[in-house]
């Protein structure tokens, strides 16, 4: 069993976060640009908002971080952010995505299924979920728009990354530094989302 105060853990009480994958979603934009000043971001399976934090710093009073997840979430403070509690298989989740900003830049998932400890469905759920945010991803980014998705690596994640190569012009498998040793999670990163498939 992994020691979950490690030093990432021990950093993000230290500086406020809500979360250890803070740090994951920071390291990643350093090396990726995935979003930036002005960015409009979806962020799905939001809670408990680390992320959120991260990307509404990153964005600026110029852009716009909505957050989504089917369970409650404590707000920010920050004034743009947005909390919306919904399913995103659900039409009426996409409506209110649209109606609160219309089309956004980014897409980013740090989504997770609740394990099994079953390791073959555990990492099926993943991929599942991955394929249901890039499908929203499909449906409300704007062109050239950016996508991010946290999978467990499996066969379906690998097919999750052949759908992405046919929608962005730069896919990227990444595992951020804080990622845990023994975590089989990696990173999907799509950049450049084609106008065509809009």
């Amino acid at each position: 069993m992994y020691e979950k105060k490690d030093a990432y853990y021990k950093k993000s009480k230290e500086e406020g976060y809500r979360a250890r994958s803070a740090y994951k979603l920071k390291q990643i934009n350093n090396k990726f640009r995935v979003m930036k000043k002005g960015s409009v971001v979806v962020d799905i399976g939001a809670s408990p908002g680390g992320w959120s934090q991260v990307a509404s710093g990153l964005v600026g009073q110029d852009g716009k971080v909505i957050a989504i997840d089917k369970e409650k979430m404590a707000p920010l403070k920050n004034s743009n952010f947005t909390f919306i509690q919904g399913d995103i298989t659900d039409n009426s989740t996409i409506e209110k995505i649209i109606e609160t900003v219309g089309k956004v830049d980014v897409l980013i998932s740090d989504i997770a299924p609740k394990t099994t400890g079953i390791v073959d469905l555990d990492r099926s759920r993943s991929a599942i979920l991955s394929m249901m945010a890039l499908d929203l991803g499909k449906k409300i980014l704007k062109p050239r728009g950016n996508f991010l998705t946290k999978v467990f690596q499996s066969d379906e994640s690998e097919e999750l990354f052949a759908e992405m190569k046919k929608c962005f012009s730069y896919t990227k498998r990444f595992r951020p530094p804080s990622t845990r040793k023994r975590s089989s999670e990696i990173y999907f990163i799509g950049k450049n989302y084609f106008e065509e498939n809009i």
